[in-house]
């Protein structure tokens, strides 16, 4: 169950740091007071109002209407602060880095498992057979 935990909090951090770095721009067309389309990649799509010809005539054609069509833009900027090297190091940082592998490598260093300590010594040698001298065997 742990495992699973860290598996899932080490996703859930790789996209919180994905999605704070990204930026995106979301592009919205109203007409009036009603969204026609939106966009997140591209430029969203107008409704066709924009394009229509004013009526000639009697009116004066220096004046025109206020179109009833508008476009918004939400912009997102990522943030670019992340540090990813480290150049310089101070002294203390340095004995601290050094001292962790040097105790972090000695951690694991052990014995092989081969060794027989016993190995070079002959067993003791019996003098008299305890079991025999006093006639006790285990059945």
């Amino acid at each position: 169950m742990k495992k699973v935990f860290h598996k899932i909090l080490s996703v859930l951090m790789a996209f919180v740091v994905m999605f704070t770095t990204m930026s995106f721009t979301v592009d919205m067309h109203y007409c009036g007071d009603s969204l026609v389309d939106f966009s997140f990649f591209t430029k969203a799509e107008t409704c066709g109002m924009e394009k229509a010809q004013p009526a000639k005539g009697c009116e004066n054609p220096t004046m025109s209407k206020k179109s009833c069509c508008s476009d918004q833009k939400i912009v997102k900027e990522g943030s670019d602060d992340l540090k990813t090297a480290f150049n310089k190091l101070t002294f203390e940082q340095q004995t601290f880095v050094a001292t962790f592998f040097y105790t972090y490598i000695n951690l694991f260093e052990g014995l092989d498992e081969s060794i027989v300590p016993f190995k070079d010594y002959s067993p003791p040698f019996i003098e008299r057979d305890v079991q025999i001298l006093y006639e006790t065997y285990l059945i």
